[in-house]
């Protein structure tokens, strides 16, 4: 389970209980969430679902896969630094990746920059609201 997934449950469960006439607050919702695993308090569960699913530290050369703008890409780390929770990645992709969508154009991009946080996931959002970059080692 990702945090996500237990925001996720926690919005169900306030929509069910609203839905049967009890109002609840997205934070009351969360800390039931939390009990129902196990944990003490919405904190504590964020805690370990945020260690559990953390990747492993990437360095420089690593081989990585992952999607940019929403295509598959393999390649190798050529730059990294910074924090954990915000690091500056260049990546080399192995093949080029066509970062446009449409029959009639194409942009292939060899090699990007572009920052990440802890899970791997870029900041910045497509249209479409997923990360522009998720990347992970190739061998996870």
């Amino acid at each position: 389970m990702t945090i996500d997934d237990a925001k996720a449950q926690a919005k169900a469960l306030r929509a069910a209980l609203q839905a049967q006439g009890t109002a609840i607050s997205h934070a009351q919702s969360l800390e039931m969430i939390a009990k129902q695993h196990g944990a003490r308090d919405w904190n504590t569960l964020h805690a370990r679902l945020a260690r559990r699913n953390a990747p492993p530290d990437l360095a420089l050369s690593d081989r990585v896969r992952g999607r940019y703008l929403g295509q598959p890409f393999t390649g190798q780390i050529i730059g990294i630094s910074g924090p954990a929770h915000y690091r500056q990645i260049s990546i080399r992709f192995d093949t080029p990746v066509d970062v446009v969508r449409f029959e009639s154009f194409t942009n292939l991009r060899r090699q990007i920059n572009s920052t990440i946080n802890e899970h791997g996931r870029s900041h910045r959002r497509t249209s479409d609201g997923e990360p522009q970059l998720i990347v992970e080692p190739e061998s996870g």
